[in-house]
């Protein structure tokens, strides 16, 4: 099984051009060694908690024989104090050391270790000796120029699960070159759901906290959320654990109390208590991260402190898709499998929100980044709804949107409007589907429809950068990244005219990808151009009206 679940674009400009090696020094080891004490401790404390429940359960008999039939077997196979002598005195241990003294009385000290040190040859520098062939920073400028990052290129983040195992790819984009490759990785804990790509320092001490950095934050299955600096590679831990895993206070009773919690798995204002599934980073308060999850709860994370501030429950089930108004900075949209959205400032939790129906399920929410007074609704039922943020209902069944498209028959699993050019969207499904939309006065119309050959869609996002403004990234079941260059598309060159750069003659057709293994024909190693093999299989267009 392979899949990559979620993506995120990182700006141009943020990397490091040379990434720095992973140091594992004593505050280091101090560090995971306090966080991995408190996973031990929870563990302990989980294997007891089920064993009283055995013994409640199964009665304290039963349980005693457990023990007692598990203390027998390594008795039995223990071996006496006399056996292991008998053992031993084939090897005749005693004597070890007697042939070696033989030899130095026979052979005197020139047979010993370094008995001939007078004629070993010594230099000053390796450069003068001969025997050295490789300089001694020529590996080490080597593998750093590979991990160079150009001010050009553009960092695009994965989350993948790989025969069951998840790791988040951090690739490398150079679109100049048509090529995709994965710089480095990092290893999760758990299946990732949903990645954001951070601007602030988290768990940097020896940086100012306003100070312009490259971190990312992960979502998983967990509970926790984790926090990594993209910067630094080969990392062992995360840089930070917003959530109880991240808790390194000494107050056993506090510690016994969230222990409590964590078991009877409630809802609570300090932590999530089931899978984190959506994360939005406020872009105007840097330091503040608000996350849903399972447990039916949006949580706002003081990134300084990496502490929630306040959790909310504005929802009755599961919490899907946040995001944080382009303008206000304190609106936060969120949408729920409760089948509805709500636009709530979050300065006052515990005030009236209002509140917007849908259909079916929520897949995602998101604010049109040229008309804040509007905002996007997804559903499961392949549905967008497009409503005005002005105009509450007095209830959620007598919400009236602007324009309802039914953009594909399945699941709209991924959708984006890009940030640059206005009017354009993409959606994304589990009908393998990619659609490009040109949004109108009068509503939004289909450009184009693909199959980019990555199985079901989860995930479709607009590159960030004005220079690269039509570069779509998807992915989806099939574990593979793919990068489309839009402008090349005769369909979407029509629909956006105004904004793309006239070019003379023929426009090949971009699509820039990486293989999904080293076993793959010689023809997918490459991954550039996949899209000609396809031989134009699942292209739809339509003209613009």
């Amino acid at each position: 099984m392979s899949m990559i679940t979620a993506t995120a674009w990182v700006p141009r400009g943020f990397a490091a051009p040379f990434p720095t090696k992973y140091t594992f020094d004593e505050d280091e080891f101090a560090r995971i060694a306090e966080l991995a004490k408190i996973q031990l401790d929870d563990a302990n404390e989980d294997l007891e908690d089920a064993r009283k429940e055995a013994a409640d359960s199964n009665g304290a008999e039963d349980m005693k024989e457990e023990d007692g039939s598990d203390d027998e077997v390594p008795s039995k196979t223990l071996k006496s104090k006399a056996d292991a002598d008998d053992d031993l005195q084939e090897y005749d241990l005693e004597h070890y050391d007697d042939d070696v003294e033989k030899d130095k009385e026979d052979e005197g000290m020139g047979m010993g270790m370094f008995g001939n040190v007078k004629s070993l040859a010594y230099h000053a520098s390796n450069e003068d000796d001969p025997y050295i062939t490789m300089k001694e920073n020529e590996e080490e400028d080597e593998d750093r120029e590979e991990l160079q990052i150009l001010a050009t290129d553009n960092l695009l983040l994965a989350a993948k699960v790989e025969d069951e195992v998840a790791h988040l790819e951090v690739y490398v984009y150079e679109d100049e070159a048509d090529n995709l490759y994965v710089h480095h990785d990092i290893m999760l804990p758990a299946i990732p759901l949903c990645v954001e790509w951070l601007d602030l320092p988290v768990g940097k001490s020896n940086v100012e906290r306003d100070s312009r950095a490259n971190f990312v934050a992960v979502g998983t299955f967990d509970p926790d959320i984790e926090i990594w600096d993209l910067d630094t590679i080969d990392c062992m831990y995360p840089n930070a654990i917003l959530g109880q895993g991240g808790d390194t206070g000494s107050d056993g009773l506090k510690k016994k109390e969230k222990k409590k919690k964590k078991k009877s798995k409630k809802a609570n204002d300090e932590f999530h208590v089931d899978a984190v599934l959506s994360l939005a980073a406020n872009r105007h308060h840097r330091n503040l991260l608000a996350s849903s999850s399972a447990d039916k709860t949006v949580k706002l994370w003081d990134l300084n402190t990496t502490k929630c501030a306040k959790s909310y429950t504005h929802h009755t089930d599961k919490v899907c898709s946040i995001a944080w108004h382009p303008k206000e900075s304190t609106a936060l949209l969120s949408g729920s499998y409760d089948r509805t959205v709500v636009a709530a400032d979050m300065r006052a939790p515990d005030a009236k929100v209002p509140r917007w129906g849908v259909e079916s399920d929520v897949e995602t929410v998101r604010w049109d980044p040229h008309d804040p007074n509007f905002f996007y609704i997804s559903t499961e039922n392949g549905i967008i709804h497009y409503h005005d943020v002005r105009k509450a209902p007095a209830s959620p069944a007598a919400s009236k949107p602007v324009w309802i498209l039914q953009a594909h028959d399945e699941s709209v699993s991924a959708f984006d409007i890009n940030p640059v050019i206005p009017g354009f969207m993409a959606t994304g499904s589990t009908d393998k589907q990619v659609k490009l939309w040109n949004i109108q006065p009068s509503g939004p119309s289909m450009v184009v429809s693909r199959d980019l050959d990555v199985g079901k869609v989860f995930s479709t996002v607009f590159a960030p950068d004005e220079e690269v403004g039509f570069r779509l990234a998807v992915a989806g079941s099939k574990g593979m990244m793919q990068i489309w260059d839009t402008s090349t598309n005769p369909a979407v060159r029509r629909a956006f005219a105004s904004r793309v750069a006239p070019v003379e003659g023929e426009i090949k057709e971009r699509l820039v990808g990486v293989g999904e293994d080293s076993s793959e024909s010689e023809e997918e190693e490459g991954g550039v151009e996949a899209g000609e093999a396809n031989g134009g299989e699942g292209w739809e267009s339509m003209d613009e009206e």
